[in-house]
């Protein structure tokens, strides 16, 4: 088993040679399996254990447990305390979710202090296969019909996973032969969890019925990771040739915007698939897809992510991360008439009261834009001016006291506030980029 282990790291570039290695290791028999191996191969190490502190008893006991083990070993230990239950709760997550947050997030974070190379766990084959069938019930695509990678990222941290090449029959067998001690999370065996319910009720089923089925889930697993990576590298080639920076009219605009042509998309074949790709991430999910693809025809439709927003704009489908809109920062000056001092936009001192103040503009908002007679609405000036909804909301109005707009920021100033050779005294008005 070891050898195996040894090809199979190797096969997968998992441990870079001579560099130390953080072991996740709750004490289950998967992660005392995983740290004996380690152990035994030569591996540098250090261990780190989460208490969730979810089961009354049993949480302490493993902590313990841990410690233990890692005493025995020599070999350095770090331990963290989580109140699962309140952060799943603030968070409005699942206990699993909060769970996997929490953890993951210490664990980068020890990498990130410690200099560990990668974070190892010990998922197995068995895990893999039920994580394709949740995923596959789920409705995720083919990226998430590949199981469990051997290797993959969690922002800047790597995680790896050497027990993969392994069942969990074969692990079970390994502990025994080894007569290493471990403790049984009384969890596993409920099946108020999907994931148990796969592992004791679905995979039985299919083992009774397909004496092969795990071989055969694991060759068909390769073959549609095999897929997935031909998929990733058409969609990146895709994403670069399609998604263009789009050139906003608005000056303040806080952050860029990306379009992809309607046409483009139009033309995508097979359309559904490709634009679920294309869009993944961004945050938008299967069903919010469709309703893009539905409204194609639609100008000024948005759709919202977790992280972004899309609209449909003048042909294009306008993507935008969704932040805060943040108020402008504005310095004015008062000088004399022909000052030697360049830079901002300028307006009749006399004509404004002070003090000047800058506020999101609103429905029923009017002035009247430099150049042009009488006056418009702010909503339909942005709208002639071709600005998408996403720009429009982060549009601000630099107003005097009587709360008259004196500049558009960003676009155009007020006609009446304007510079004449009656002018005796201007106002300065220069936007700070934060």
């Amino acid at each position: 088993m070891l050898e195996r282990f040894r090809q199979y790291a190797a096969e997968q570039h998992l441990f870079p040679d001579g560099a130390e290695v953080l072991l996740a290791v709750s004490g289950g028999r998967d992660s005392v399996a995983l740290l004996d191996i380690v152990h035994r191969c030569g591996i540098p190490f250090s261990v780190a254990h989460c208490n969730f502190h979810l089961r009354p008893g049993e949480c302490d006991r493993d902590q313990r447990f841990v410690q233990a083990l890692a005493e025995r070993m020599g070999v350095r230990l770090f331990t963290v305390d989580f109140d699962t239950a309140a952060h799943a709760a603030a968070h409005g997550l699942s206990i699993e979710e909060a769970a996997r947050e929490l953890r993951y997030g210490w664990f980068a974070d020890l990498c990130r202090e410690h200099g560990f190379t990668c974070l190892a766990t010990a998922h197995h084959r068995d895990d893999s296969i039920e994580t394709f069938f949740l995923n596959l019930f789920r409705g995720t695509g083919i990226a998430g019909l590949h199981g469990i990678r051997p290797c993959s990222k969690f922002g800047n941290m790597t995680v790896v996973r050497p027990l993969l090449c392994f069942s969990r029959a074969e692990i079970d067998g390994y502990v025994a032969g080894r007569g290493l001690e471990y403790v049984e999370d009384s969890t596993n065996a409920a099946l108020d969890a999907r994931r148990n319910r796969i592992r004791l009720q679905l995979m039985p089923l299919l083992r009774e019925l397909y004496p092969s089925v795990d071989s055969t889930m694991e060759a068909n697993i390769a073959r549609l990771a095999d897929a997935g990576r031909m998929v990733e590298t058409y969609v990146a080639e895709l994403r670069g040739r399609l998604l263009k920076p789009y050139s906003s009219r608005l000056a303040t605009m806080p952050v860029p915007i990306q379009a992809i042509e309607v046409a483009e998309i139009q033309s995508l074949v097979p359309q559904r698939t490709l634009l679920f790709e294309l869009l993944k991430p961004f945050g938008f999910n299967a069903s919010m897809v469709d309703d893009i693809l539905d409204s194609l025809g639609q100008g000024g439709r948005q759709f919202i992510s977790p992280t972004h927003v899309a609209e449909l704009h003048r042909g294009h489908l306008l993507l935008a991360p969704r932040v805060e809109v943040v108020p402008h920062t504005v310095k004015t000056s008062v000088e004399p008439v022909g000052s030697a001092r360049k830079g901002g936009e300028c307006f009749d001192a006399d004509l404004v009261r002070q003090p000047i103040t800058v506020r999101p503009w609103h429905e029923g908002d009017r002035f009247c834009p430099l150049g042009m007679e009488g006056s418009r609405l702010v909503s339909d000036f942005l709208k002639d001016n071709g600005l998408s909804l996403i720009e429009r909301r982060h549009v601000h109005l630099m107003v005097d006291a009587s709360d008259r707009p004196l500049w558009v920021i960003g676009l155009r100033i007020d006609h009446r506030f304007r510079l004449t050779s009656n002018t005796l005294h201007v106002l300065r008005a220069e936007l700070l980029f934060q």
